[in-house]
């Protein structure tokens, strides 16, 4: 959910009404000069457009198409509130982006560039692999590959990473399928099992309700027939406690030792949640709706020794900012929660421990249930066929009604969590699914805006860094629209040789009048980087683009086109570059991956294919290097064997 500001005829009001004040201003002061000058008169008209995303399903789980804004209803803490805006989105499309911003109140400050008629979607597999078992892997990397190979649509881009970060560099956001698939190959399993030395053993969810037990027997030995009661006795019979100070001895050691292996559980919890925060946090730098996959075996919520139930709070209001919905995958598929054979567990023949770890897997599905429930999503439980779920929940994500309503702006400064009910007028058959985040949290990482004004006044950075710095992040600027091309030949002299051509259009450039010549200046950069993330050949340039035209008239609208050589040996490879308009400071920056093939194993393999034309533009002898055939390509991955 989002906040947004004036509308443009509240705005054209306020102006009108700002210019009478001017003007009744000025005729006072000619007619009576010697009046003090009175203060002026403000006047804030306050018009806060607040946005949600919903899905609606029929009894069968397929979204109900056709629903008009009166067939909604919209309630803010119980009170009725008029639909401002409504409109039907597909996700990932080229009008998504214009759509939210009209919701918002606000035109789109989309940079006017050729776009494709599909956008394309951005999907996230955040892997918990602190909760993975070796077992739920193999079913799991099967899921993705099938995802990969056929559930990922045309321009459509995926990333996988997981909370241990093993999956290194190629936690990238890439619709390239061969770095996927790379990236599924990495994942291997690092279950962090919380345990502790003594016996019988005791499990995380047995010592969670130990901590939430009031006591254990009393000292006269009448039971209370819990799993606290269970390790009491056990401890009392090791060390043969008869006395009233030797029971409370032995209820504090079970207590403490119960505390322990929580503390244990709740840091691995902890370092869990914080890489599925940074996750939610980075994709706001993405526009549309964002679609997350969050898959573990499970965890507890421990509320007693740990935040964990306030970040779970804390990263569904940052979804509901950021519009990402997160559906919650069980990698465990079909399971009883009995403990995995193998593993070691405390022998107890009256059924009492097993009474009580009943409600075990229920608990290990607590807070993934409330990722998914309160960001619009969903929970994929209890089923052997993951990859159905996972092409079910992007199918059933790829619609969704957008609905916006004024907001009250005293309540907006409070930062009041407010509670939002939407619903159907007389179709009860139907299910309305949205997000519960609080839409009024401040968010800690990003403060007021005018300390983050002040903040990147007084961090202004030379040319050359920001340039560096937008090319070495998480995700592509297209400020300055770029477009990269990657080829490679085999050469008998240097073997591959691998050609990166970048292009720039000349009316994204800021031209100026010098020594009677239209002259644009851009600063180009790039590196590339093995599977492994480190840099091998880098280049940093500045070039002129000068035109001489009559009367001073801006150049025609071209392709300029800059290269850049090196020879690789076959692998993986990721080139990253970018420009910068000097005069206008905008930067773009593209990410590509390429596949440089090993021909040592003698197969047929087919290059890139290169189609020439006229040069686009003419400039001095200085930047002929720009003047080069256009390519097209095939891509990378593509050949023939």
């Amino acid at each position: 959910m989002k906040q947004n500001k004036v509308t443009l005829k509240e705005s054209i009001l306020v102006l009108v009404l700002a210019l009478t004040l001017a003007a009744t201003t000025t005729f006072a002061q000619e007619g009576q000069k010697e009046r003090p000058q009175q203060p002026e008169e403000v006047i804030r008209v306050y018009t806060d457009l607040v946005q949600t995303d919903v899905t609606v399903f029929d009894k069968q789980g397929r979204f109900v198409n056709g629903l008009r804004r009166e067939d909604f209803a919209l309630s803010i803490d119980g009170k009725p509130q008029p639909i401002e805006f409504f409109d039907r989105v597909a996700a990932g499309s080229a009008d998504e982006e214009t759509q939210l911003a009209a919701a918002r109140g606000v035109s789109s400050k989309k940079v006017a560039a050729p776009v494709p008629l599909d956008r394309g979607r951005a999907v996230f597999f955040y892997l918990d692999d602190f909760h993975l078992s070796a077992g739920d892997l193999v079913f799991l990397r099967k899921a993705l590959l099938h995802f990969i190979d056929s559930d990922l649509g045309q321009n459509d881009e995926a990333v996988i990473t997981s909370a241990s970060g093993q999956i290194g560099f190629l936690q990238q956001l890439t619709d390239n399928k061969v770095v996927l698939r790379a990236a599924v190959e990495r994942i291997k399993a690092r279950p962090y099992y919380v345990r502790d030395t003594e016996r019988p053993p005791m499990t995380e969810y047995q010592a969670l309700l130990i901590d939430r037990s009031p006591m254990a027997m009393d000292p006269s030995g009448l039971s209370l027939g819990s799993v606290f009661d269970y390790f009491v006795r056990k401890r009392m019979e090791d060390t043969q406690a008869t006395t009233l100070e030797e029971f409370e001895a032995v209820v504090l050691h079970v207590r403490n030792r119960a505390r322990q292996i929580l503390d244990q559980a709740a840091g691995i919890t902890v370092n869990a949640l914080d890489g599925l925060n940074a996750l939610i946090r980075s994709s706001s730098q993405l526009p549309g709706r964002k679609l997350v996959f969050f898959i573990s075996d499970g965890f507890f919520t421990d509320r007693r020794n740990s935040d964990t139930a306030e970040r779970l709070q804390t990263m569904t209001s940052a979804a509901a900012r950021n519009g990402v919905v997160i559906y919650s995958l069980d990698a465990r598929a079909l399971t009883t929660g009995l403990p995995p054979p193998g593993d070691e567990v405390a022998v107890d023949h009256s059924g009492m421990l097993e009474r009580d770890s009943r409600g075990e897997l229920y608990a290990s599905r607590e807070a993934m249930e409330v990722l998914a429930n309160d960001t619009g999503g969903r929970t994929i439980f209890d089923t052997n066929a993951l990859d159905v779920g996972l092409a079910k929940a992007l199918k059933e994500t790829s619609v969704y009604y957008l609905l916006a309503w004024r907001g009250n702006h005293e309540e907006e400064q409070a930062r009041k969590p407010r509670r939002v009910e939407v619903s159907l007028v007389g179709r009860q058959d139907l299910m309305v699914r949205l997000r519960q985040g609080s839409i009024f949290d401040i968010d800690p990482a990003k403060g007021s805006r005018q300390s983050t004004i002040k903040q990147e006044k007084n961090t202004e950075k030379p040319s050359e860094a920001k340039l560096e710095e937008a090319i070495t992040g998480m995700y592509p600027s297209n400020e300055l629209p770029v477009a990269l091309s990657l080829d490679y030949l085999s050469t008998p002299d240097k073997g591959l040789l691998l050609t990166a051509s970048m292009q720039l259009m000349s009316d994204s450039l800021s031209f100026a009048t010098e020594e009677g010549k239209e002259r644009a200046v851009v600063d180009l950069a790039g590196s590339v980087y093995n599977v492994a993330g480190k840099v091998g050949a880098h280049f940093n340039q500045q070039k002129t683009i000068a035109t001489t035209l009559p009367n001073h008239a801006r150049p025609p609208n071209q392709a300029l086109i800059f290269r850049h050589q090196v020879t690789l040996p076959p692998g993986l490879y990721q080139i990253r570059a970018g420009a910068r308009d000097e005069r206008s400071g905008k930067v773009g920056t593209i990410h590509q991956w390429i596949e440089v093939p090993d021909l040592a194993s003698h197969h047929l393999t087919l290059s890139s294919v290169f189609a020439g034309e006229p040069p686009p533009l003419t400039t001095s002898a200085a930047q002929s290097d720009q003047n080069l055939p256009t390519r097209m390509r095939r891509p990378a991955q593509s050949r023939i064997w």
